[in-house]
């Protein structure tokens, strides 16, 4: 069963939704609300992201002093939604190592 991604969401969250259900066969309810969770996710950081690069990575308080932006911590937040969905989802988004020698973390 093939779901069109939710209209809410972002040309690039549309597409990265019909590649995921794709390439990774998703097609059970609780998938597509793991899938729709994640892009909406996705949607938020990218959103931060460009606030913060238009509006800098500190913003000045009442006082004057500087301080971080508010929406990095959207963003990191955003971010830990976007890949604990798709961990939820049992995706293997680790890359292969091509090269010889031991594995990551080792």
């Amino acid at each position: 069963m093939k779901i069109t991604a939710p209209k809410h969401l972002s040309k690039e969250a549309k597409s990265l939704w019909s590649r995921l259900q794709k390439e990774y066969d998703i097609d059970d309810e609780a998938g597509f609300l793991i899938l729709q969770t994640a892009m909406e996710a996705f949607d938020r950081m990218r959103e931060s992201q460009i606030i913060i690069k238009i509006e800098g990575m500190q913003v000045q308080d009442r006082f004057g002093q500087y301080k971080a932006h508010p929406l990095t911590v959207t963003e990191r937040d955003s971010r830990a939604a976007m890949m604990a969905a798709l961990k939820a989802l049992n995706l293997d988004l680790e890359p292969l190592n091509d090269k010889p020698g031991r594995p990551a973390g080792r």
